[in-house]
């Protein structure tokens, strides 16, 4: 069964398998003796979808059965080199105009990701992208940003314009009394290096929220 996926692979490409065919390929293994391709579509049948089981940290993806460390850690890292890949062709975006652009250029980066990290694109007066740098890594339901060092970068690259991103791994995307405070504490440290905070936007797999769209910048 799995030499019609192979020859299917090649002579039609990736893009025409389906999610049966394409985890039956990631799960092959010449020493396994089971059927791979019904290991395939019970775990898809018990989990729904690709996006479920890229979710899954390591260590629980790993207690599936029929997947085991290998295998896991093999899901992965496939799922990560796409990740990467996606993350690396929506970053050559060279300018944003609105709040779509940024989620665009960021969802990429926060997809799958279980921990809190907040970002910052910093940007010439017309818009056009300088950097994009992760100024804080944290936990599932925090993280910690240090407004100094935000201001400092801009200064370091003459940046007139940031727009922070930061993700909500679990939840909704609306912010928190902190997410508030922290907003209005790098706006007004930017400001006063003529520096303005654009926007801030939170990504969640539920939906974005804009700070800026709902009056709050």
């Amino acid at each position: 069964m799995t030499k019609n996926i192979h020859d299917k692979l090649s002579s039609r490409g990736a893009a025409s398998l389906d999610d049966v065919e394409l985890l039956t390929l990631l799960l092959e293994s010449a020493s396994d003796s089971r059927d791979v391709v019904q290991v395939a579509e019970r775990i898809l049948g018990e989990y729904g979808s690709l996006a479920a089981l890229s979710r899954m940290p390591l260590s629980r993806l790993r207690m599936v059965e029929g997947i085991g460390l290998r295998r896991a850690e093999r899901l992965h890292a496939a799922l990560e080199y796409g990740r990467r890949v996606v993350a690396s062709s929506t970053g050559e975006m060279d300018s944003i105009s609105t709040d779509e652009d940024v989620v665009r250029v960021m969802r990429p980066v926060f997809d799958g990701m279980l921990h809190e990290e907040c970002w910052v694109l910093y940007l010439t007066s017309s818009n056009r992208i300088i950097e994009r740098q992760r100024v804080s890594q944290g936990g599932v339901q925090a993280t910690v940003v240090d407004h100094r060092l935000i201001v400092k970068r801009a200064l370091e690259l003459l940046s007139t314009q940031i727009i922070m991103v930061h993700n909500h791994p679990s939840g909704a995307a609306e912010p928190s009394a902190a997410d508030k405070a922290l907003t209005r504490k790098v706006a007004d440290a930017a400001a006063l290096f003529d520096i303005r905070l654009l926007d801030h936007l939170i990504i969640s797999a539920e939906g974005e929220y804009s700070f800026r769209r709902n009056g709050l910048l």
